[in-house]
């Protein structure tokens, strides 16, 4: 384990902003974590936890220590009749835990492929797509506390799950650091494919019965089409949250605009797609300076190249806005500003 100085941040986030880490460690096993924040010269200086980088943008240098979290291994550590509980390091990549799932015909994660990011961060905003979420298989995590190195195994009810939201991100922001995350997957599989285009998508690939490989094959074809990759794009897929508004507030916007599309997520709520949104305020595809929206989806800003942080924060701010002007409707970011 080293830690070294002045170091750029350019290769560890997928906007591919350049700002600078005064200091920098990479640890690959929870000991290490907690040997790390023992080190006296450290202790009070800001600490900032990285995984794969695919859900923050820099603003500005850092002024602390970034510890780049790369715990590896996916191990069965228990099963039964229904389910098999795998227990994956923070630093897996989401994807590869999502494939290693297909190939030993688990279920339950298949409609969220190619998210990109870590283990490690999936539990923290609770990653979702194509009408399934991780706390729907989550069954806990280990995380190391920042101050003390103790130790805590979190349950899933201890996690507070939302809409990308949990405990992490609320009253224990900035507390805790998680380093492994257990799973409950299915053995038999009970597919969800009415989201979205995925039966569409099924249907052009001539899908004749529904299984594992196909789903998540879907999934990864619409994403393809629609998300530019971070490693020729610079973006950290969606910046914004859907906003779930007042039943009544979205049957107004209905009413002026009969397209609006929306989905029911309580007897008083309606979720509308922000991409929708943005689009109808004029932005998709707007280039501004090096940033820009992206042309093929709207709920992602772009770095086109040498593109500052605070120059996307500021487009961000302005398609906020513009949707908040034209209806009513404020847009809350999912990444994080850092």
């Amino acid at each position: 384990m080293t830690i070294a100085k002045n170091i750029s941040l350019r290769p560890y986030n997928t906007f591919g902003i350049d700002a600078k880490a005064a200091f920098f460690t990479e640890v690959r096993s929870q000991a290490e974590l907690q040997e790390v924040l023992k080190l006296p010269e450290y202790r009070s200086i800001p600490k900032l936890i990285l995984g794969g980088g695919s859900n923050l943008l820099f603003t500005q240098d850092f002024d602390g220590l970034v510890i780049k979290i790369n715990i590896k291994g996916i191990q069965k550590i228990a099963e039964n009749n229904t389910y098999v509980y795998l227990k994956a390091g923070a630093g897996v990549v989401w994807h590869d835990l999502v494939m290693y799932c297909i190939e030993n015909n688990y279920a339950g994660l298949e409609n969220l492929s190619l998210i990109p990011g870590t283990v490690g961060a999936a539990p923290m905003q609770n990653i979702g797509a194509y009408g399934v979420e991780i706390k729907e298989t989550f069954e806990s995590l280990e995380a190391v506390h920042i101050e003390t190195g103790d130790v805590r195994i979190f349950s899933h009810n201890e996690c507070m799950f939302g809409y990308r939201e949990s405990i992490f991100k609320k009253e224990l922001k900035g507390q805790y650091i998680i380093t492994s995350v257990t799973f409950r997957v299915n053995k038999v599989a009970q597919f969800n494919v009415s989201y979205g285009a995925i039966q569409d998508t099924l249907k052009q690939m001539n899908v004749a019965e529904l299984n594992l490989r196909a789903v998540s094959d879907a999934v990864i074809h619409i994403r393809r089409s629609k998300l530019p990759d971070p490693k020729e794009i610079g973006n950290a897929g969606s910046f914004f949250k859907n906003p779930e508004i007042p039943k009544q507030q979205y049957e107004e916007l209905q009413a002026k605009y009969p397209a609006a599309p929306g989905y029911v997520t309580s007897p008083d709520t309606v979720k509308v797609p922000a991409g929708w949104l943005i689009e109808q305020a004029g932005w998709k595809g707007k280039i501004v300076g090096k940033a820009g929206v992206h042309k093929n989806q709207a709920l992602v800003l772009v770095n086109y190249g040498g593109a500052h942080g605070n120059e996307i924060k500021a487009l961000a701010e302005q398609v906020q806005q513009s949707v908040l002007e034209k209806f009513g409707i404020a847009l809350h970011a999912e990444v994080n500003f850092i």
